[in-house]
């Protein structure tokens, strides 16, 4: 029985470019990969998405209005609220499809999937198909292992993540991890003894995790209870921090956590400062 052709968002403001994406998706098969609407402008594309549903968004960046990026980060919130329990689906995946190549970075942290460039060759958007049909595999696992885990009577203790690195299957009891960290195209996941290298999206495991990790970066997500020391640092001790830098979500104001067992520092986003201060408290 062949899968369920993955249902695409076409969001690019050139109708050719549009169009030359049709033609490279009807000639991809394995996975096969449907076209379900198409929009000029990210504005366009949020108004169908709040009545419709897909798998995948096929994004261009630079656009009237509202960039890509802009989009992209609109759905991220959206599904930190699905994270927080307010009801809202899980967001699309997303590959940024552009002729510029500059926004990578700003790109993987916003959780997309791959970013090509234009002109985009069949083969690499074939790949990126192949990577969104995994993480969407991924997710339902995920869910799944979730709901599993609500059962009344269950350890906490004995719940675990399943990690794929590098061709070795591992089992992470949760209690082990420290933090999950976006990294490009893949997550690391840290535990006292050892980093792991991973596929998935952290706002997946961010509504997976709930209440025992903290978002303190759109980059990285800690365990409550390895959260060690909240400090104040000058500009230019941020070149040793993950996820440190002037990228416009107050990272470069000077606040990194310090992880338990391993003695690492993070950075921490503006936003997140008072919730981490809580979790010191508690």
């Amino acid at each position: 029985m062949a899968a369920q052709a993955l249902k695409v968002l076409l969001v690019d403001d050139e109708p050719l470019a549009r169009l030359r994406l049709r033609s490279l998706l009807e000639a991809c098969k394995e996975p096969a990969a449907e076209v379900v609407a198409e929009a000029g402008t990210a504005s366009q594309a949020q108004s169908w998405l709040r009545e419709h549903a897909c798998d995948l968004i096929l994004l261009d960046v630079q656009m009237p209005g509202s960039d890509g990026l802009q989009l992209a980060d609109a759905l991220r919130e959206r599904g930190a609220g699905a994270a927080a329990g307010e009801g809202s689906p899980l967001p699309p995946a997303i590959v940024f499809v552009t002729a510029h190549a500059e926004h990578a970075l700003r790109a993987f942290e916003l959780d997309a999937i791959d970013y090509l460039t234009k002109p985009v060759r069949r083969e690499r958007l074939q790949a990126s198909l192949a990577r969104v049909a995994q993480r969407l595999a991924e997710r339902a696992a995920v869910q799944s292992q979730s709901a599993a885990e609500a059962e009344p009577g269950q350890d906490a203790n004995a719940h675990v993540i399943v990690v794929n690195d590098r061709g070795r299957l591992l089992r992470v009891p949760l209690a082990e991890v420290l933090y999950l960290k976006a990294e490009l195209k893949y997550l690391t996941l840290r535990t006292a003894s050892q980093s792991l290298v991973m596929d998935g999206s952290l706002s997946d495991y961010e509504a997976r995790l709930g209440e025992r990790f903290l978002r303190v970066h759109r980059n990285a997500l800690v365990a409550k209870s390895a959260v060690r020391e909240l400090e104040r640092h000058a500009a230019t001790d941020f070149g040793g921090l993950d996820g440190a830098g002037g990228n416009g979500d107050g990272a470069d104001g000077g606040w990194a956590v310090r992880i338990a067992h391993v003695d690492e520092w993070l950075a921490v986003s503006r936003r997140q400062v008072a919730a981490v201060r809580e979790a010191l408290a508690g």
